[in-house]
């Protein structure tokens, strides 16, 4: 597969908000264009799951993010949940990859029905209807018939579903090695090298 130069990440209200941050980290040092949304969960869950506080309003956020990661507004791109002028909102200006993670059944849910409420679910909405790349990693225990069914839902119309289940065939010594290994398959997926794990075999 080609690289990857655009893509967008979000991250949602799910446990596991370490996935989310360790893939944007590895995205920008790759010098990947990432066009960034977070919902109102998810930064509670950033707040409660690491050190990192990161504030609410967009101009703020994306400042704080810029500077954690070393990069300037050509390289990430921070939108509002209700920022419907922003590219990931149209089929003409998207970038061709997305990446939910962690995704929360809620925003599965959304998507399997075409919701649209807010921007995160717009891009998905997007990636669908333009038959590109859409990725979600949920995070979730145990799951209902109703996850299930949405999951098969989308897994029908393309979308690649990624629940966040680490391997342990790399004998990890610490939870950041086991959220990389979720971050290299979701790079592997996205067609960009990775070194964070070694694949089968290797």
């Amino acid at each position: 597969m080609e690289n990857v130069k655009r893509v967008t990440l979000a991250m949602t209200g799910a446990s596991g908000a370490p996935y989310g941050l360790r893939l944007l980290e590895c995205l920008l040092a790759q010098g990947v264009e990432v066009h960034f949304m977070i919902s109102k969960a998810a930064l509670m869950v950033v707040a409660m799951e690491t050190e990192l506080a990161l504030p609410d309003k967009t101009g703020p956020l994306a400042k704080k993010l810029r500077e954690q990661f070393a990069v300037d507004a050509s390289q990430l791109r921070v939108y509002g949940r209700e920022e419907w002028t922003a590219p990931v909102a149209s089929g003409s200006g998207a970038p061709s990859a997305m990446v939910i993670c962690p995704c929360s059944t809620g925003t599965l849910s959304a998507i399997a029905t075409g919701a649209s409420n807010n921007l995160i679910e717009r891009a998905a909405d997007v990636a669908l209807k333009e038959r590109r790349q859409l990725i979600l990693v949920l995070r979730e225990s145990p799951l209902s018939s109703v996850h299930l069914q949405n999951m098969l839902t989308l897994s029908q119309a393309g979308v690649t579903i990624m629940p966040a289940s680490p391997g342990y065939y790399h004998k990890p010594v610490s939870v950041g090695e086991m959220v990389d290994f979720m971050v290299a398959r979701v790079l592997d997926h996205l067609g960009l090298a990775q070194t964070l794990i070694p694949r089968w075999g290797e």
